[in-house]
Formats: C-alpha cells, sequence, structure tokens
C-alpha cells in the first residue's frame, strides 16, 4: 500500500475545508453533527478543520447550549456559524457598452450593483481600465467594504477563454486591454476572467430557473448570440475555451450569423414598416422608422398586432435553429434565454418549442432567464466564491491579520 504523501495530505484537507465552507454559507448555526451529515465527514475531521476556520477568521465558534443557559443533557455539542461578513469578492461583467460591477459577501448576498456606460463603443484601454477603477471604488463605496477586504475578483468579457484564464488571441481588443493584468497591477486583487456566457449558465445554475439543472444550456441572446454548456454539473471549455462558441452559426441555413434577438426583432419590425403592412408599430415609432427598437416590437405584438406578431414568429422560427442545432451537439435537459432580452423573450418560448422537434430528435425544454442583465455579474460572484471556498486555507479574511507561518 502506498504511503500517503504530504501533497496529497494538503490537497485533502483543502478539498474537506471547501465543502465544509459550502455547506456552512447561509446555513447559520451548525453543530459538528450537522457538519457530518451535510459533509460525509468524520466528526475528527469535522472539528480538526472548524477550529483552523475558526483560527483563520472563517467561523466563529459560539457558547455552547449549556452555557447559554440552554439545558443539554450529556456532553453539548459545538457550535459554529459562518462569517458571511469576513471577506468580500467582485464580480464585474465588462460589456461592448456598459461595465457592470456587484460586491458581495461570503455567503453570496449582493451588498451592491453600480453599472457605468462607457463614453463611447471603442475606448482606449486605459481609458476603459479607468471606467473599471471607478466603478469598483464605488462599488466598494456603497457595500461599505474596504478593498482590503476582497479576496477575488472575477471579471466576464465577451471573448473565449482558456482554462487558464488567458483570453484566446484571435481576440485583438483584449491584446490590448489585459484585464487581469491591469486589475492585478492597480489593485492587488486576485483575478480570475471568464467568457461572459460561461458565467451566466453559472449564474442561471445557482441562482436562476435552473437550479438543480445538470445538463444545460444558457444563451446570451440580446445583441449577439453566446452560449455557456454545463455537463453533469460541469462547465465544459474545451481544449482554448472554444466551448460554446457560436461561430459555425453562419453555415446554418435560416440562421446566417451570431446575431441575436434584439436586432433581428428591430430590423423585421422596420422591414414591416417599408412594406406599408396595417400595424401600430407605425404609431410607436412616429415618422422615424429607424428608430423602432425590439421593445417597441414586443409591446405591439403584446397588444395585439399581427404584423409585429408576425416578426416574433419569424425571430422564434430562427432561434428554434439555433437551439436545434446545438442541442443534438450536447443534448442539454433546459436552454435559458439569458440577458437583457429575456424578459421579452419569453413570448417567442412558445413557438420555439413548436418548431424545435424539426430541427433536433432530442428538444430540450427552453424557458427565459429570470435574473435580468445582471446575469454575467452574478455568474462573476459565483466564480469568485468558489475560488475562494476552495483555497480557503490559504487565503486570510481582513477581519484578522494574516498569520506569521501560513498554513501549509
Amino acid at each position: 500500500m502506498m504511503n500517503e504523501t504530504a501533497p496529497s495530505t494538503q490537497l485533502l484537507r483543502r478539498v474537506n475545508a471547501s465543502a465544509l465552507l459550502k455547506a456552512m454559507r447561509g446555513a447559520g448555526i451548525m453543530t459538528g453533527t450537522d457538519l457530518m451529515a451535510a459533509t460525509g465527514l468524520s466528526r475528527a475531521t469535522v472539528i480538526s478543520i472548524c477550529d483552523e476556520l475558526v483560527r483563520l477568521g472563517w467561523l466563529e465558534e459560539l457558547e455552547n447550549q449549556r452555557g447559554a443557559e440552554g439545558y443539554v443533557k450529556g456532553r453539548p455539542a459545538r457550535r459554529f456559524v459562518f462569517d458571511d461578513r469576513a471577506a468580500s469578492v467582485l464580480g464585474i461583467d465588462i460589456g461592448a457598452n456598459k461595465i457592470t460591477t456587484i460586491v458581495a459577501d461570503m455567503a453570496g448576498k449582493a451588498l451592491s450593483r453600480v453599472t457605468t456606460p462607457f463614453r463611447a463603443h471603442n475606448l482606449p484601454a486605459n481609458e476603459r481600465a479607468d471606467v473599471l477603477d471607478r466603478i469598483a471604488a464605488e462599488a466598494l463605496e456603497k457595500a461599505a467594504v474596504s478593498a482590503e477586504s476582497v479576496l477575488a475578483v472575477s471579471v466576464g468579457v465577451a471573448a473565449p477563454v482558456s482554462r487558464n484564464g488567458e483570453v484566446l488571441t484571435v481576440q485583438e481588443f483584449w491584446k490590448s486591454f489585459d484585464v487581469r493584468r491591469l486589475v492585478s497591477e492597480r489593485h492587488g486583487w486576485h483575478v480570475l476572467l471568464e467568457n461572459d456566457a460561461n458565467l451566466a449558465a453559472l449564474a442561471e445554475r445557482w441562482q436562476g430557473t435552473a437550479q438543480g439543472v445538470d445538463n444545460l444550456i444558457v444563451m446570451l441572446a440580446g445583441d449577439r448570440l453566446g452560449s455557456g454548456v454545463l455537463e453533469s454539473g460541469r462547465l465544459l471549455h474545451g481544449q482554448l475555451g472554444g466551448f460554446g462558441e457560436l461561430g459555425y452559426l453562419a453555415n446554418v441555413e435560416g440562421v446566417g450569423d451570431t446575431i441575436g434577438i434584439a436586432h433581428y426583432v428591430a430590423l423585421w419590425g422596420q422591414e414591416a414598416l417599408a412594406s406599408n403592412a396595417k400595424t401600430r408599430l407605425h404609431e410607436l415609432c412616429g415618422s422615424a422608422p429607424a428608430g423602432l427598437t425590439a421593445e417597441m416590437v414586443f409591446a405591439a405584438a403584446r397588444d395585439g398586432d399581427n404584423a409585429a406578431q408576425e416578426v416574433l414568429d419569424r425571430v422564434a422560427h430562427r432561434m428554434a435553429r439555433v437551439i436545434g442545432s446545438l442541442s443534438t451537439l450536447v443534448n442539454p435537459e433546459l436552454v435559458v434565454l439569458a440577458g437583457g432580452v429575456a424578459a421579452s423573450a419569453r413570448a417567442l418560448i412558445p413557438v420555439i418549442e413548436e418548431q424545435l422537434p424539426n430541427y433536433t430528435f432530442t428538444p430540450p425544454r427552453v424557458e427565459a432567464s429570470s435574473l435580468g442583465d445582471g446575469i454575467v455579474s452574478i455568474g462573476a460572484i459565483r466564480l469568485a466564491l468558489d475560488y475562494v471556498e476552495e483555497h480557503a486555507l490559504d487565503l486570510y479574511p481582513a477581519s484578522l491579520p494574516k498569520p506569521v507561518h501560513p498554513v501549509s
């Protein structure tokens, strides 16, 4: 039998500590027995790691019930509670037109959220970094937490990201805007970089309509189409981070590109106006057909406008082809339409589901996300929390001074 090596012992201890923190986050007061039941760990392991997490500042041990004048027969149980405010994490969504930042505590509770638009579409990298600095500072101030309390920052970008957190070199813009390096150098924070659709998938399974769903596709479907894929609960990246990229749609008949729902609803609505169809879209956009928006078309369809409904049906047929092609490859249980267009996209789902059997032998359920346009930032929080839990024995909350001799 092979002897257990020191590195394997340390790894096991980190895995066990992560399991304990996951069980305790948001669960309130728990005893050693509670934690044994929740994690399957032995009493000796639970108590040993809890003692270490108390010393590091992650847990607080409460007075036992006998000491608190609560009668307990036999040996009183040791009681622990997770310190939700021991530290904080940031989730950042860097879009083409704006940045959204959420500050959250260790329970994943959002303490603040700030969104700031860019003044122009193609800003220089340094100016984008300055905007990011300002929004992070504002979010921390609103949350009433210090920059020193931040243990991890997770950033979502609209580009493929490798397992090592590097943007694929085909994305020229991100060569000049090295977010991970800039944030780390300016603030000293540990920065995690991830594709925005992948973060949306994490968010949806954590807090959205996909809770408990292990085989899942989440599609950011507003301006452009992008997908994050979970298989057996595991986020898929592929060799270089390109899993879920949808460039192949340019070769799918009836689709032709990766442009999203909002664009085509507005474009085909303008075409309906140009055809002089009888529609109240004329009233909504006045004398400027080019000003017709997707929201106007969705609103007109809700009011029973036939021309607007025909536009939505056309878009739904296109999305059925998109979802059908991806579902044939991935075979998910559920596909969630997400992003700023999600609330309106609910109107497309009946036609999408009706059409899906024409494009795949394994049609999934289709739902719309309830997380709104903050979904990427929420997923970024989830990724940052996962990192902190995994490395809890090496990270030290701001509530306590760092040990002179870090735990191995």
